[in-house]
């Protein structure tokens, strides 16, 4: 075990770990942010993306003991209050979700590619979300949504 200080949507949390916990673990189960998914535990479906310093990184395969000194957003992070990010509100008013299992992931894996590209072209969206799966759509409505949103510079981190 190892006394981790995390910074995890602006609040500090002092937490013990084994020097093996990923990320992931940290989150659901110590600090109980369960919008971060748990699935494949190996990266290849993103449904576990948190950003790190603004980054989209897969938080299964990421060693919370590596999180030290970070600005960790989640899902729970990105509305301000009452008042949803901007890409949370365009995946609502483009109908981008279905079942919603997917849905934290690819927000957060767009709200990385928006913080290093913020107006990507339809084809760089696609490229970018291409690491988060989803089964129930084909992507276009989260496509439109993630373009919506950088629309006008309306994403702020």
């Amino acid at each position: 075990m190892r006394k981790l200080s995390l910074t995890v949507n602006g609040e500090r949390h002092d937490i013990d770990a084994e020097d093996s916990a990923t990320l992931l673990d940290v989150l659901r189960l110590k600090l109980f942010l369960t919008g971060t998914k748990s699935n494949c535990l190996e990266a290849e479906c993103g449904v576990c993306t948190v950003l790190i310093d603004g980054r989209a990184i897969n938080s299964c395969i990421t060693l919370a003991a590596q999180c030290e000194g970070a600005d960790i957003r989640t899902i729970e992070g990105m509305a301000d209050g009452d008042k949803l990010h901007a890409l949370q509100q365009s995946f609502i008013e483009c109908d981008a979700v279905q079942c919603g299992y997917c849905i934290p992931g690819m927000i957060m894996t767009a709200a990385g590619l928006l913080n290093e590209k913020p107006n990507p072209s339809f084809e760089e969206i696609q490229e970018g979300l291409c690491g988060t799966l989803c089964r129930c759509t084909g992507y276009t409505k989260i496509v439109q949504a993630v373009q919506h949103a950088a629309q006008d510079g309306r994403v702020r981190q």
